[in-house]
């Protein structure tokens, strides 16, 4: 059965949140101990117990430093580049998949301060990012992910809090502008509360930015086990993130429903259609294309089709009928038979870029995602086309 893990943010999410709902969950307290142990870095010990907010128990993981104050995040002055960062997590005893997800979730953030600060990569000096404890977080979390043996992951968005924060910059708007880039980039979805504190840290939406492979839940599915992991901020209300194992009945070769929108347009230009699109995306269709046809009147038209999951119809209706100038819409049920899909991350001429694994019985192919493609092609002035070959082949080389 293919694990799908499933990251309900319903109050946020933080490093230490993280790895305290994968503990919850069963993942391997002895291969932690093996890798943090192992962690060049000795300057910190970390506590692992269980309490409860406000009535709800769960895991609470805390990295204590020598200098502990309530606001230990800030106390580690030491600060790291990118490149620190990753001899640290080279020589610390995990597997090459955990290293592999370690190492991509500080690209994530530093991607993000790169933008949010105005300098290259390699110029970044992580503050909050580089102290220990957030060092011990991403560890932390690679290394469990890895021994849960989790290839699926959904987050369907986040809820973060509002106000200010005080950080190493001075007082900062919530969400922070790192936490922002994340959510621009990755395209995971940020819901507003009026909780005057921060709820999504950029430890936090730079993990579930590079686990995420999903942004919607199956129609029906079955939770295996469910972890929870406490936050230490008190927020008025239980502060937690609750991570669920799941199984999707109709994960694999599946009969699966689905709806079809479409609509007859006689009278766009091509810029507007393409537009059309765009935002149909943006919403959430799984898929846009037009096709040409002749209405009555011998007049030259595209049949607009859309197809969408049902919670998402009402939001797609909507887009059409403001970017078009249709007056009426025909939807209906289909099945759709769907191949198993996984997602892999492979560097290639120093780029990450995501593959999409998909595979039916002994059927197994290799799709590099258009976007990551587009952004690597872009960085290294190479072609599209032997990017795209490279990154195909590697992931099919590693998993033989």
């Amino acid at each position: 059965m293919n694990n799908i893990l499933y990251l309900e943010g319903s109050c946020g999410i933080s490093g230490d949140m993280t790895v305290a709902a994968l503990l919850d969950l069963g993942a391997d307290k002895k291969k932690l101990d093996i890798a943090l142990n192992s962690l060049p870095e000795k300057e910190f010990n970390y506590q692992i117990s269980y309490k409860n907010s406000y009535g709800i128990r769960g895991c609470d993981f805390n990295v204590v430093l020598p200098s502990f104050s309530p606001d230990h995040h800030h106390n580690d002055h030491k600060h790291r580049c990118l490149s620190d960062i990753n001899t640290l997590i080279d020589q610390t005893e995990m597997s090459g998949k955990a290293k592999k997800i370690a190492k991509e979730i500080f690209l994530v953030i530093a991607r993000a301060e790169s933008k949010a600060h105005g300098y290259s990569i390699d110029q970044v000096h992580f503050h909050e990012v580089g102290a220990i404890d957030s060092i011990v977080d991403i560890v932390s979390v690679a290394v469990l992910i890895d021994d849960l043996q989790i290839d699926d992951c959904i987050v369907t968005g986040l809820t973060e809090g509002s106000g200010f924060i005080q950080c190493q910059h001075g007082a900062l708007p919530v969400p922070v502008p790192a936490v922002l880039n994340i959510a621009q980039e990755s395209g995971i979805a940020l819901r507003h509360s009026n909780i005057h504190t921060e709820l999504v840290t950029p430890t936090g939406i730079g993990i579930a930015a590079v686990l995420r492979t999903r942004a919607t839940l199956p129609e029906q599915f079955k939770i295996i086990k469910t972890g929870v992991g406490l936050g230490k901020r008190e927020i008025g209300q239980a502060n937690m993130l609750r991570a669920m194992i799941i199984k999707d009945d109709d994960i694999g070769s599946i009969n699966n429903h689905i709806y079809v929108i479409e609509c007859n347009i006689d009278d766009a230009s091509g810029e507007e259609l393409g537009f059309c699109m765009e935002k149909l995306l943006i919403a959430g269709a799984k898929d846009v294309h037009f096709i040409p046809c002749i209405m009555k009147k011998n007049r030259p038209a595209y049949i607009l089709k859309v197809i969408t999951d049902k919670e998402n119809l009402s939001i797609m209706e909507d887009v059409i009928f403001r970017c078009t100038s249709t007056i009426g819409l025909r939807k209906y049920v289909v099945e759709r038979t769907c191949m198993q899909r996984t997602m892999q991350h492979i560097q290639v001429n120093g780029c990450s870029i995501a593959v999409k694994k998909c595979f039916l019985n002994d059927i197994v192919r290799y799709y590099p995602e258009y976007d990551s493609v587009k952004a690597a092609a872009e960085k290294t002035g190479c072609s599209f086309r032997e990017l795209y070959q490279k990154a195909a082949l590697q992931a099919k080389e590693q998993d033989e």
